[in-house]
C-alpha cells in the first residue's frame, strides 16, 4: 500500500520502503537515482518534468544521470550556452530544489497528503506563484497537500480558501480559516492578496 503521507523538508526525499514509486525507493533517496528511474520507466513523465524546468530555469536543456567507473550516480545539468553539461555539485540550489520539487508532484504514483515545509528556501521569488499552481494542480488531483511558509510572495500565489493560520495561547494552539475573517474577505474581494494582508498584520495574532 502506499504511504499515507509525504514529508518534504529541504531536498531530502524521506519516505518508508513500501511501494516501486520512485520516490519510496529507499529512505533517503538521491535525486540522481529518481531522475534515471523516471528516465528509463516513466519517459513522457520525465519529459514533462524537463519541460517545466527548461520553462522556470533559463537555459537548462536537458537533465541526465550518468553512472561512473565506480558505480555511483551522478546528475548532469546541460545549460544550451555551454557544450559541457554541468554536475549538481556546480549548480544553484534553486534549480536542484526546483528539480526535486517537480519531480515530488509528478510522482507516478502520488501520495494522499503531502506535507511541505518553507518550499520558498533557495527558490527566487517570482517562482513561487507557479510553484503555488502546481501544489494546487496536485490537491486537485485527489492529493491533499499541507505547506507551511513565512513568504509574503507565496502567499500572494494563494486564494483566501487556501489559507490557515496558527496562534499560540497558555499552552494550547489553535488553527484560523482566512475565509472566516470578514476583513480579509473584504480586503481580498477589492482585489487585494494574501501575502500583503499578512505584512501589514492584518492576521490577527500573528505576526509578521
Amino acid at each position: 500500500p502506499p504511504d499515507p503521507f509525504f514529508l518534504s523538508i529541504f531536498l531530502c526525499i524521506s519516505v518508508n520502503c513500501q511501494s516501486s514509486s520512485p520516490v519510496n525507493e529507499c529512505n533517503k533517496v538521491e535525486l540522481s537515482l529518481v531522475v534515471q528511474f523516471l528516465y528509463t520507466r516513466h519517459r513522457p513523465i520525465f519529459d514533462t518534468i524537463l519541460t517545466k524546468l527548461a520553462q522556470r530555469v533559463p537555459g537548462i536543456s536537458q537533465v541526465k544521470s550518468k553512472t561512473t567507473e565506480e558505480g555511483r550516480v551522478l546528475l548532469s545539468f546541460q545549460d544550451a550556452a555551454f557544450s559541457d553539461p554541468f554536475l549538481a555539485r556546480h549548480v544553484s540550489d534553486g534549480t536542484i530544489k526546483m528539480l526535486a520539487y517537480l519531480i515530488l508532484l509528478h510522482d507516478p504514483k502520488p501520495h494522499p497528503l503531502l506535507c511541505v515545509e518553507e518550499p520558498e528556501n533557495q527558490l527566487y521569488h517570482s517562482l513561487l506563484v507557479e510553484l503555488a499552481e502546481e501544489f494546487r494542480t496536485y490537491a486537485r488531483q485527489g492529493g491533499q497537500v499541507f505547506v507551511s511558509t513565512h513568504s509574503p510572495d507565496f502567499l500572494n500565489a494563494t486564494t483566501i480558501d487556501e489559507v490557515f493560520w496558527l496562534t499560540k495561547k497558555q499552552g494550547y494552539t489553535r488553527v484560523h480559516r482566512a475565509r472566516n475573517d470578514e476583513q480579509l474577505v473584504a480586503f481580498m474581494n477589492d482585489g487585494d492578496q494574501m501575502g500583503y494582508l499578512w505584512k501589514q498584520g492584518l492576521f490577527p495574532g500573528v505576526e509578521p
